[in-house]
């Protein structure tokens, strides 16, 4: 559980790093891109899920400060330029709409839009990062699908860690184990 917003709001900055940082990476191709077939969200554009990120974010922070699941107005990001813009601009604002906020607002219990209970408002928030890191991949997945490179994830490829794993389990089949004494 978290317990300072300060905690959280560190936390949600390295999970606004990698959204920026892979959709940086998206080519220009990218920009309007969509899948060949879907409906609703299965069928939204790149423009539109980051779009959707960026306006997401505030609309958590609305529930979490007490205000409502508001949707705020959609960011524009019409084209490829207005991505990284859009994310940084709701990063900037959720900081701005929860850096003051009380501690104990992450105990505090938030009514749910759509049932009559209610949750912590550290799970609010954890939904909203959980929200971010799966529209980021499923970018990462159109990324894959058009052979346009996905960044690794803290820059290890699964084929490097492949790699290793032979020497890893010499050096762990052979190390003595926590129980052992000299």
């Amino acid at each position: 559980m978290l317990s300072s917003i300060e905690d959280f709001l560190r936390y949600f900055k390295g999970v606004h790093q990698r959204a920026i940082r892979d959709v940086a990476a998206l080519p220009p191709a990218a920009d309007g891109w969509r899948p060949a077939q879907g409906t609703g969200e299965k069928a939204w554009d790149i423009n539109g899920i980051v779009g959707h990120m960026a306006t997401s974010r505030l609309y958590f922070a609305s529930a979490y400060s007490g205000h409502g699941w508001v949707t705020p107005e959609p960011a524009d990001v019409h084209s490829r330029e207005q991505w990284l813009p859009a994310l940084e601009q709701s990063a900037q604002r959720l900081q701005a709409a929860l850096q003051d906020t009380p501690d104990d607002w992450l105990r505090r219990k938030v009514p749910m839009i759509d049932t009559d209970r209610a949750m912590s408002g550290w799970r609010v928030l954890l939904l909203m990062t959980e929200h971010d890191i799966h529209h980021r991949s499923q970018i990462d997945t159109y990324a894959g699908i058009n052979g346009w490179d996905p960044p690794d994830i803290y820059g290890r490829a699964a084929e490097t860690i492949a790699g290793l794993q032979s020497e890893q389990r010499r050096k762990y089949r052979d190390a003595p184990t926590s129980g052992d004494h000299a």
